[in-house]
Parts: C-alpha cells; sequence; structure tokens
C-alpha cells in the first residue's frame, strides 16, 4: 500500500500554484462554521488544495432531507454527527490534517478560540443562523481576519468578501435595522443584489422565509466551495484581485449569468431599500 506524502498528495496543484505558495497553505488555518450543504463541501475542497489546519464547529447530525446537498449525506451516516464524519473524510484526505473541533458549534463563549491564530474565516452556518453569522462576522472584522461567505442560490452562487479595515458584515447587512421577521428577507437581498435565481424558481411556495425553510441544489453548494476556495486561495497568498464588500459578484449556472455586484451603503443604499421594501409589501411582512 503506498503511503502518504504531502508533496505527491498535492503535486497536481503545482502549475497553478509554486511549490513555494504550496507549502505557505500547508500551514495555513482556516475556520469553518457549519459542515453541512456548503461547509462540508467548503472542508473538503480546501483539503485538496492543500490546507493543513483547520477549527471546524458544527453540533448536528445527518438525516435524510440532507441527502440532495450535503457532503457526509448517506444511508451509512444517518445519525451521526457531521462532524465525526467530515473529519473522517478530511483525513483520508489528508492524514496529517490539524484540526481542532467545536463540537458545540460556534457560540459566543467559545468564540475567541474558534478565531484564536486563524488566517481566514469561511462561512458555512445555515442561512437562518443570523445570530451566530454576525457574531463570527463581527469577530472577524475586531480581529482583523478575512472572511468570505458564497451563498448556494438556485443553481449558482452569490460571493462576497470581508476584508480587514473594509465594509463590515453588520455595516453591509444591516440585519438589525428592522424587526427579526425582516432578517431572512434583509439577508437574502444583501447576498445577491442580482437576484439571477429568481427567473427559473419552478415552485414559489418552498421559499417560505418565515418558517425558516427553502429549496437547495448540490449544484449551488459545489460552485459556493469552488468559488469560496479560490478566494481563500487569492487572500491567503496574496494573489490576483479582490472583490470586497460592498462589491461581490453572482454566477448563476443555469442561466448562464455572471453579475458583478455593487451596493455603496449596503443594505441602505436606496436601490436596496426600494427593493426590500416591495419584497416585504409582497410577503406581507
Amino acid at each position: 500500500m503506498q503511503s502518504f506524502t504531502y508533496d505527491e498528495a498535492f503535486s497536481r496543484n503545482i502549475g497553478w500554484l509554486t511549490r513555494q505558495e504550496q507549502q505557505q497553505l500547508r500551514h495555513k488555518r482556516v475556520a469553518i462554521a457549519g459542515l453541512g450543504g456548503v461547509g462540508g463541501v467548503h472542508l473538503l475542497t480546501l483539503c485538496r488544495l492543500g490546507i493543513g489546519k483547520f477549527h471546524l464547529a458544527e453540533f448536528d447530525t445527518f438525516d435524510l432531507a440532507n441527502f440532495n446537498r450535503q457532503a457526509g449525506a448517506t444511508v451509512s451516516t444517518l445519525g451521526l454527527g457531521k462532524m465525526e464524519v467530515m473529519i473522517r473524510q478530511a483525513r483520508d484526505i489528508n492524514p496529517e490534517l490539524e484540526i481542532k473541533e467545536f463540537a458545540g458549534g460556534v457560540t459566543a463563549d467559545n468564540l475567541d478560540a474558534f478565531l484564536d491564530d486563524v488566517d481566514i474565516y469561511v462561512d458555512g452556518l445555515d442561512f437562518f443562523a443570523f445570530q451566530a453569522r454576525q457574531q463570527v462576522f463581527a469577530a472577524c472584522a475586531t480581529k482583523n481576519i478575512p472572511a468570505v461567505t458564497a451563498a448556494p442560490l438556485g443553481m449558482g452562487t452569490a460571493v462576497l468578501n470581508f476584508l480587514p479595515g473594509g465594509m463590515s458584515f453588520n455595516d453591509y447587512f444591516r440585519l438589525d435595522d428592522g424587526p427579526e421577521a425582516e432578517k431572512p428577507l434583509r439577508f437574502l437581498m444583501g447576498l445577491a443584489p442580482a437576484r439571477l435565481q429568481m427567473g427559473y424558481l419552478a415552485d414559489p411556495s418552498t421559499v417560505d422565509l418565515a418558517n425558516r425553510k427553502g429549496p437547495s441544489t448540490i449544484m449551488a453548494c459545489q460552485l459556493c466551495a469552488g468559488v469560496a476556495a479560490t478566494e481563500a486561495l487569492k487572500i491567503l497568498l496574496g494573489r490576483g484581485p479582490i472583490r470586497a464588500a460592498p462589491k461581490g459578484y453572482h454566477f448563476d449556472a443555469y442561466r448562464n449569468k455572471l453579475a458583478l455586484t455593487w451596493r455603496p451603503g449596503g443594505n441602505r443604499n436606496p436601490l436596496q431599500r426600494l427593493v426590500i421594501a416591495l419584497a416585504k409589501r409582497k410577503l406581507g411582512l
């Protein structure tokens, strides 16, 4: 049986990366909160990129409703912890991984430890985990940790980077500017100002923001992982241009469209405020 060696395992990255850059990635530490739809694929993609250190937060277990999109969801993993399953898969890719586990999920009590000595945060939290997401991104801003969020929308992904010294997550989304019931709407509109996914929604009744439910696809999750890993590579290695909030982009594979978004002021932008107001009226909020 062939034994594992890091250089051989990730040798096919060389060419797009220099050998020196690959070694840099080997010693980078990435924090991921949530190991479900996007978070699980983030972890495996970053492992195959050769990232060597992770802080992982997850408390949930796999069930049947996860089968359509989550990398660790199989018949053999039903009822098992997502953390356990995804770490096993990750170590099958790189047995030398250094992993710190936060099995209760990310909380205000463990946030400092979760982000300790982290080079970048990649968001994998559930869409509706607003309190946890606000706390994590605020802590990243305080600690000067770059943060990437790639949202799975329809059959595409909407991407925002929050960089040290730039616009913060809370300043962009302004989730607390309205009542609690508005948060899903404000988050969705901030993520995807271009709204490319809405043109082919086959059954609008499946989008129920009030009850925290919505449809999803594996294509969107895999696209998210690809673009988030690319953004992480550029940030960690200081390579290439980075579109940072209030700039972002939205690629939709179904429509074969790429929209470069720019919302100065985030959700306080007059156009965003109008869109949110119209959506609120339509939803009766």
